[in-house]
This record gives C-alpha cells, structure tokens and sequence, in this order.
C-alpha cells in the first residue's frame, strides 16, 4: 500500500512517499503542472494522496488526485486527533495542522512546542489535552538573509554555513551570526518561556533549515525533518479510510 503526501510550501514543493506505514523517499517538485503530478503517480502508483498546500495551487491537481486516488485535501475540516477550541480554525495553516496531528500522534499526553523551520518559523503548543492553541510566527532564517540584502543599499546576499563564528570578524559573518544564532537564541527564549508554564514538556524541532539549528540548542529536543510529512500520512491513513 503506497501513500503520497505532498506538502506545497511558499519556498518549495515537496511529496513524500510512504509505503505500508514506512517513510520510503522524499521527491522535490520542479512545478505543480499536471505533467508532474501524473509522472509522479505513474511511477509510485499510490493507492492514496493527501494535499497540505498554503500556496494558490493549480487547481486541476485535485481533480487529477481524485480520479487516479483515494485523496484528502487538508484544511481546517479535516477530521484530526486534535481540536481548535480557540481563534479561528479556518485561517490556521495546513502546514500547521499536519504538525499538530504528528505532534498527537508521536507524543500523546503531552505539552508539545513543535517549531517548524520553513519559509517562516512556526511555534505551535498543543497541550496535553490534545489542543492546538496557538504559537507565533517569525521569519525563517533564508527570509532574514534576504531582507538584509533586499532592504539595505549595501549589505550582500550571503549563505549560511555550519561553522559562523560568533562574533562576526567582517560583512558575510556579521550576517551569518546575527541570523543564525539570532534565531537559535529566539528558539532557547521560547523554549524556557515554555517550559516555565507547562510541565511535562516536549520540544520537535523540524523543517527544511533543521539541520542548522538542531546541535545549536542546548535544550533537549527532538529534531525529525520528515515530522510533518508524517503527520500528513496519519491524517491521510484518518480521512482516507
């Protein structure tokens, strides 16, 4: 049984491919033209989809999901092991929502933090009763480079790397630290102001730029880049029944 999980992100488009319950590959996707999709279906042949999208897709993808899978768009009426009993449940996201059901599902009974590392950083609290309610959003750490770059008449575009000094010694280093471990001590202040509130408190770190951050926290964490295509495959395996 083959299941694909395709998660459209503002930076990129991803799917994941499970087989009986087993995380097997992660594909990049070029394009969301319906040429893609169907070579991607030809080649997995699933027997389900599951879409989380926040970005203005092409539309006929559905349809072709539809009529070759059993498929399941996420969205804020997806049947999930959690609840929203604050805010507005349809303006949360779908990447959200597919970390919210991991966190449930890999870590029941819990206070779980899930920071999501993508184009933007999502914190996202579901308590131990199993309920979303709520977190922040910052800019992730390749908008940070950019907006230095893009708004200021001088300051370059620089790449992050694993080795930045703290104190930044000229221009490209300078930027490194300040982006860099300026997020990771945003993580630690937001990972004390947490557990200092909840007891029986879980952190999971996860998204694209985990790997930058994960050895950078001196806090115990749990780091799994793949946990929201995880999540997607439980709601999957729910809502395609």
């Amino acid at each position: 049984m083959k299941t694909i999980c395709f998660d459209f992100g503002n930076t990129r488009l991803k799917a994941a491919i499970f087989e009986n319950d087993v995380f097997s590959e992660e594909v990049i996707l070029p394009n969301d033209e319906i040429f893609t999709i169907e070579k991607l279906l030809a080649i997995h042949q699933p027997q389900k989809t599951i879409l989380s999208s926040v970005i203005n897709h092409n539309p006929a993808i559905e349809n072709l999901l539809s009529a070759q899978t059993k498929f399941h768009k996420l969205s804020h009426l997806t049947r999930a092991n959690f609840t929203i009993p604050v805010g507005k449940p349809e303006t949360v996201g779908a990447d959200r929502l597919a970390l919210c059901a991991a966190a449930v599902h890999f870590y029941p009974g819990k206070n779980n933090l899930v920071i999501g590392m993508g184009t933007c950083i999502t914190y996202n609290l579901i308590n131990q009763y199993d309920q979303f309610i709520g977190g922040s959003i910052s800019p992730g750490m390749e908008m940070r480079f950019k907006a230095m770059q893009v708004f200021t008449a001088k300051l370059p575009l620089v790449q992050p790397e694993w080795n930045f000094p703290l104190i930044g010694y000229d221009t490209k280093t300078n930027l490194q630290s300040g982006v860099i471990a300026g997020i990771t001590y945003e993580m630690a202040g937001f990972i004390d102001s947490y557990a200092a509130k909840y007891d029986n408190f879980n952190v999971v770190l996860t998204g694209g730029d985990t790997a930058y951050f994960a050895g950078q926290l001196k806090k115990k964490i749990f780091a799994d880049s793949n946990f929201l295509f995880k999540g997607l495959y439980a709601l999957s395996e729910t809502n395609n029944e």
